[in-house]
């Protein structure tokens, strides 16, 4: 096949292919002029995983001389300092070659094999190469992958690679480039990876072609936001509104999908709602948005005619908001007693919490726990929350959480208070408490002190340390309830089951239990 100028490789059987092997085919071809093997061909290797490439030279009649042949590295043989992801072997006459073909690709996949054993810790687990091409300096796209790094951890990915191209304007077919798409392709088999992550949210086009392209599942930051989200929801409310963003997302997305891209595959960006065919009718999505859309309103009048409620009894409500594991379901579990759920993951908190807890002053309030903010949330996702978020609107103090400990503290509390000012909750009255202070040295806690005056010193895991929060948030209430005389203790109330939680500390001289 091809001409004395190049050949052109067909469309190659996929019967043997995974994410974690090589084809099982080798490409051997001539070069009529005496070449060596080309970038071309080497990359060619590459991109197809094939088992290796070989170039037999010709002489003047046609008759072979000498045969140059190349294989891909694993990781491990790259630990010298080499940095090609190919090996070349030096050239032989054609009869003289020594090479066992099978024995190499056989040594080649078991070393594949020990290096995704190397890299990968925890049996099990998917591993994913997170991908970031942005504008942005290098420094910028390591903390958003960063970021990214513990959304697929939360996910339940490992993430052993990544890869980071800086460009003024992504390639509108592929938003990498061809270069870095072969690169990509090298660290997706060196690394054993079966999901490819991008930072940036990709347009239904460029999904479809990075699927065709790399033959492995390829999802954006958008979809890895939505798949955590519909595995943590467990609510009927939860579900619905993780339901209605992941039909939004699908809706433009369903024209052209490869099995690469099929959501029946499961897994990581599989759940949710999912599909029932690969070729859903874009009318039945629609209906479905709808439907939803509207038991969404049923939720919304529901906890529209709680929150009522609350305010007829008199009980002011505090609300946690802040940066996803900024640490607010402890700080609600410490405050109230309860047992939250609350891990060391974005994320981990997803419908809104309440419980009584009755502060000095014989002051009787409900403590809202809320979903946490992320930058560049999906707007669809933001959308769908609406019912959630409305918990906000009613709440008589805002207690921003921040993560003082993290390395991007200034970021993500500027970006809570931009999400905070867009659903016009900038009048507010709101606290900042600085959660995490016993993790900064002595030197740190100044620089914070000043860059952060008003800020409340805080360490979530210790009731003792929460004093100064709990003084600061009866300075913000009425000396009397809101609305009417005070709440019975005994009364039942249907956020905790009739349970009220004391605070108990030393205010000035007076011990309130």
């Amino acid at each position: 096949m091809g001409e004395p100028a190049g050949i052109f490789i067909p469309e190659l059987p996929r019967s043997r292919l995974g994410e974690t092997r090589l084809r099982g085919l080798r490409l051997l071809h001539t070069h009529l002029n005496g070449e060596v093997l080309s970038q071309e061909d080497l990359m060619d290797m590459v991109s197809l995983r094939l088992d290796s490439v070989c170039a037999l030279t010709v002489g003047q009649y046609g008759e072979p001389q000498q045969l140059h042949v190349a294989h891909v590295v694993p990781m491990n043989a790259q630990a010298s300092g080499e940095s090609k992801p190919y090996d070349v072997l030096p050239p032989v006459r054609f009869d003289l070659s020594g090479v066992d073909f099978s024995a190499l690709v056989q040594a080649l996949e078991d070393e594949f094999a020990r290096s995704e054993r190397g890299v990968h810790e925890d049996k099990g687990r998917e591993r994913a190469i997170l991908v970031s091409v942005s504008s942005a300096p290098r420094v910028v796209q390591e903390r958003s992958l960063d970021e990214l790094a513990e959304l697929a951890r939360t996910a339940g990915l490992a993430t052993p690679a990544r890869l980071i191209q800086r460009v003024n304007k992504a390639d509108a077919r592929c938003i990498l480039g061809k270069g870095k798409l072969q690169e990509l392709e090298v660290l997706c088999l060196q690394a054993g990876a079966q999901i490819v992550i991008f930072d940036q949210d990709l347009a239904p086009s460029q999904l479809r072609n990075l699927a065709e392209t790399t033959e492995r599942r390829v999802l954006d930051r958008t979809q890895l936001i939505l798949d955590i989200f519909a595995s943590r929801a467990t609510s009927r409310a939860g579900k619905l509104q993780v339901e209605m963003a992941l039909l939004k997302y699908t809706l433009p997305r369903l024209v052209g999908k490869t099995p690469a891209m099929s959501r029946l595959m499961g897994g990581i960006g599989g759940r949710g709602p999912g599909e029932t065919k690969l070729e859903i009718d874009r009318r039945r999505v629609r209906e479905r948005i709808t439907k939803v859309k509207n038991e969404l309103e049923d939720v919304r009048r529901h906890r529209s005619g709680t929150r009522e409620r609350r305010s007829k009894a008199g009980c002011p409500v505090i609300a946690l908001v802040g940066y996803t594991n900024a640490g607010k379901s402890t700080l609600l579990n410490t405050l109230t007693g309860s047992e939250v759920l609350a891990e060391n993951k974005l994320f981990a908190t997803l419908d809104p919490t309440s419980r009584r807890i009755r502060f000095p002053r014989e002051r009787e309030v409900i403590l809202t726990d809320t979903v946490g903010f992320i930058r560049r949330l999906p707007p669809d996702l933001k959308e769908a929350f609406r019912a959630t978020l409305e918990e906000l609107e009613s709440a008589d103090v805002l207690v921003h959480v921040a993560d003082i400990s993290h390395p991007e503290v200034e970021e993500q509390i500027a970006a809570v208070e931009g999400i905070l000012a867009e659903m016009d909750l900038a009048n507010t009255p709101r606290l900042l408490a600085l959660n995490k202070w016993e993790l900064l040295s002595e030197e740190q806690q100044e620089v914070m002190g000043r860059l952060y005056p008003a800020g409340i010193p805080v360490t979530a895991l210790k009731r003792p340390g929460l004093t100064p929060l709990v003084a600061a948030i009866l300075g913000l209430l009425p000396v009397e309830p809101l609305n009417g005389p005070p709440r019975d203790p005994n009364a039942p109330h249907e956020e905790s089951g009739g349970d009220v939680s004391y605070w108990d500390v030393e205010m000035g001289s007076d011990v309130v239990q």
